[in-house]
């Protein structure tokens, strides 16, 4: 059992609170609202073990902290949070991008790079690993719904972290044949970028499942 912790009570955040705890780990979810009222509003069945807790207290108490607050503002919210992720591993599954005028995607918050990196940067003494970005929400736990199996891509520094992140993404019911290995952080960017296909995806048709794969 791992103790996460996973920072953002929106649909990637509660999925994810989800689908960890029913493979056994112990999850808190970060919210500025902590007392109860953050609980009822994320949709989770009451009976839920996950615990709720401000953003420095899961970030200090976690394991694994999972980083699914907006990527527009994530940079200036974690690095708040530095001396607390110190030692940490951090899994990044956020795209940070401006919106179009529809509400979708429309342009990077860090051409020529990505939020990863910059995570990285501004967090030295923590292991960040990105994955998990390019597919719906509902795709991170349950990649079996998909009509051809999806990937996973994975970027990072430490070789560890990522072994790590690996076995948590196994047990979300990822295949290790599922998994692609970019190499370093600056790969991120690559995969941060492929979110600039995705409203165009979604214009065409809906909220409906998907991942941007890797065919062999």
């Amino acid at each position: 059992m791992t103790r996460i912790g996973i920072l953002g009570t929106g649909r990637v955040a509660t999925h994810l609170a989800a689908g960890l705890t029913s493979a056994g780990h112990r999850v808190t979810l970060g919210t500025r609202d902590p007392e109860g009222r953050a609980a009822r509003a994320t949709g989770l069945a009451p009976e839920s073990s996950i615990a709720f807790a401000d953003h420095r207290t899961t970030a200090r108490t976690a394991d694994v902290v999972i980083n699914a607050t907006p990527g527009d503002g994530s940079l200036e919210r974690l690095a708040e949070l530095r001396t607390e992720l110190a030692g940490k591993i951090l899994v990044d599954v956020s795209n940070a991008t401006r919106d179009a005028a529809d509400g979708l995607p429309g342009d990077l918050c860090h051409p020529g790079g990505s939020l990863a990196e910059e995570l990285q940067a501004a967090l030295p003494d923590t292991h960040v690993v990105k994955t998990l970005n390019t597919m719906l929400f509902t795709v991170m736990t349950a990649p079996e719904t998909l009509a051809v199996p999806p990937t996973a891509y994975l970027s990072g520094d430490d070789e560890h972290a990522k072994r790590t992140v690996t076995d948590l993404l196994g047990d979300l019911g990822w295949h290790p044949e599922q998994i692609e290995d970019l190499g370093d952080i600056t790969t991120a960017r690559a995969t941060e970028a492929m979110v600039l296909i995705v409203p165009h995806v979604l214009r065409r048709h809906g909220f409906r499942p998907f991942a941007v794969s890797l065919a062999r």
